[in-house]
This record gives structure tokens, sequence and C-alpha cells, in this order.
């Protein structure tokens, strides 16, 4: 397995994400003034305050699984050479597992780490993007009925699959001189 590259804390991507917030809250105060961009910051700092704990949880668990998943066990079944077998099961796994971003993402990024294919992390977070019985049963059954839950599923079955082709095959070109 090739060493990982380290990443770095604050990069291109942080640092515009910096400066859109900064110049966001420069643009209240002087538009709304003082009170208004207190009222705002203090909402802010309480809603950071809410979510942190379950960010921490997030990469609690996230960190668990790659001590808990045997890499030989993770990459027999969803790893580079487990073929369309490891799309189906990352699609099942999916379906089944619970949960909002904060945990399946944490989950997805070890799974990387553990050594699962690309195309099967991506076949996982999509299908719990497009397909999760969470969402399908609280919300769109009672609100939109049976008809209505079923078709979008089904007419989201192969976007996952699809999905995870796609990734795979970049991973592939980029691995064959692609570039960075």
């Amino acid at each position: 397995m090739p060493p990982r590259r380290r990443i770095s804390t604050f990069d291109w991507s942080t640092g515009v994400i910096a400066v859109a917030a900064l110049a966001a809250g420069v643009a209240v105060y002087l538009r709304e003034g003082q009170d208004r961009f207190l009222a705002i910051l203090v909402g802010d700092v309480g809603l950071m305050a809410y979510m942190m704990p379950k960010v921490l949880a997030g990469c609690v668990i996230g960190a668990l699984v790659t001590l808990l998943l045997p890499r030989e066990v993770v990459t027999r079944w969803i790893g580079a050479e487990s073929g369309f077998l490891g799309f189906v099961i990352a699609f099942l796994a999916a379906v089944i597992l619970p949960g909002n971003p904060l945990t399946i993402f944490p989950v997805a990024g070890a799974l990387l780490v553990v050594g699962a294919d690309i195309g099967a992390v991506v076949v996982f977070i999509t299908t719990w993007a497009l397909i999760g019985y969470q969402r399908a049963l609280v919300w769109e059954l009672p609100f939109f009925g049976p008809d209505f839950m079923i078709w979008r599923i089904i007419v989201s079955l192969p976007l996952p699959f699809i999905a995870g082709l796609l990734a795979r095959m970049a991973i592939r070109a980029r691995g064959k001189g692609g570039g960075p």
C-alpha cells in the first residue's frame, strides 16, 4: 500500500471559506449594524457548541471502525479486487445503516483507511444519500405515500453503482498518469 499523503490542517479551501466568512461578517456588520452582527455571532457560536459533540462522536465512530474492522476483511469484501460484489456489499451496508452525515462520512473515511475501494465507498455514500431507509420511512412515506417512495427508490437504484464505477475509472485513469 502506498504511503499516505500528509493532509495539511490549513489549505486553500480552508482559506477560501475563512475569507468568505470574514467578508460575510464584515458585510453584515456594515449593513445591519453591531447589534445584528452580535446576535448572529452568538447564534453561530451556539450552533457550533451544539454540533461539536456530534462531530466528535462521528470522529470517534470513524476511529473505532478502523480499529474494529480487520484490514483483510475490508479489503476482501469491499477492496479494489472485490469487483461488483464490493459494490453490492457497500450498497447493502448503506441501505441498512442509519445515521446522519456526521456519522456516515467518518465511517466512509475509516473504510478508505482500512483498505476499501474508492468506488465502493462512493457507492456507500451515494446509496446512503439516495436510498437510506430512515429517510424513506420517516419522511417520504408519511408525506408522499408509498407510490412516490417506491418509484423514487426504483429510479435511484442504479445511480450509486454508476457513481462507483465512475469513481473507480477516475482513480484508475489518475493512476495511469492522470496527474494530481
